[in-house]
């Protein structure tokens, strides 16, 4: 009587069966090839096996059978938001699809999108410019102001304040401040008058080093220059011959004062000839 309880038990234990396919629905579509889509566009993670659904553009599972690959396809959903009142289903349920991209080939593909990508964006750090720091007003005068002017200054305001006494260095404000000035620009009179050299003599070098460079340019193309404007007068020169004595005999005739206007251009064209070929 035992056996056949041990048997019984063991029948009804559940066995581990594959997984299938639940719904046999299948979408009037046509297959959809993975290969066919970017890669970015599916994701072929065993635990998370997905892509964009093209009628809806939304990402949607794919239901993957373990007997057949033929059987996968894009499970049933919605083409409008969550929580839409009366939602349509998207035409793309229960699509067949095609999967012949293995893990590795999509990976690989992956890797290759994002070195690409990296390759055409800048890695260079653009800093923010500092602001300089504005110069005090004492800084910005003492280059328009010498040591004479401010000294000036000062004595002629000590002589028209009761209040300034320079001998007992005793001043308002006002004096106060020319005093200082003063001190100022003679402690710094020196300084001003070598930068004020240097700059000359940097502004100097520099319109001489325009004028070489102009003159240098010049005596590259003289030659061409010359050439050109001797052919142009030699040319005109011709024409206006050609003009004094023309070719039939019955044409037209110059009176006498166009051909003293012509005479005269032929010697100055003449002249200009020979100066050019000196």
């Amino acid at each position: 009587m035992s056996a056949p309880v041990r048997e019984r038990e063991i029948e009804t234990v559940s066995r581990q069966r594959k997984r299938r396919v639940r719904s046999r629905t299948i979408s009037h579509l046509p297959p959809l090839a993975i290969a066919s889509l970017q890669p970015h566009e599916y994701d072929l993670d065993p635990a998370c096996i997905s892509l964009v659904c093209p009628s809806c553009r939304t990402w949607v599972p794919i239901r993957v059978a373990q007997t057949e690959k033929a059987t996968a396809k894009l499970v049933p959903h919605h083409s409008q938001p969550a929580g839409t009142e009366d939602p349509a289903r998207c035409p793309g349920s229960h699509r067949l699809v095609t999967i012949d991209v293995t893990v590795a080939q999509w990976s690989r593909r992956l890797e290759e999108g994002v070195a690409e990508t990296n390759g055409r964006r800048s890695n260079r750090v653009t800093r923010k410019p500092q602001v300089a720091v504005a110069p005090a007003v004492m800084q910005i005068m003492a280059p328009l102001l010498d040591a004479t002017v401010t000294r000036r200054a000062y004595e002629a305001h000590a002589q028209g304040c009761s209040a300034c006494t320079p001998s007992a260095d005793a001043h308002c404000i006002d004096g106060d401040r020319l005093a200082y000035l003063a001190a100022h620009t003679a402690r710094h009179e020196p300084a001003r008058k070598a930068a004020l050299a240097a700059r000359a003599e940097q502004a100097e070098r520099y319109e001489r080093s325009r004028w070489y460079e102009r003159e240098l340019g010049w005596t590259q193309t003289a030659g061409a220059v010359r050439r050109a404007d001797l052919q142009r007068a030699h040319d005109v020169l011709v024409a206006m011959l050609q003009s004094l004595s023309p070719k039939q005999a019955g044409g037209p005739q110059l009176t006498d004062w166009e051909r003293a206007d012509l005479m005269s251009a032929i010697a100055l064209l003449a002249t200009k000839v020979d100066q050019l070929s000196r």
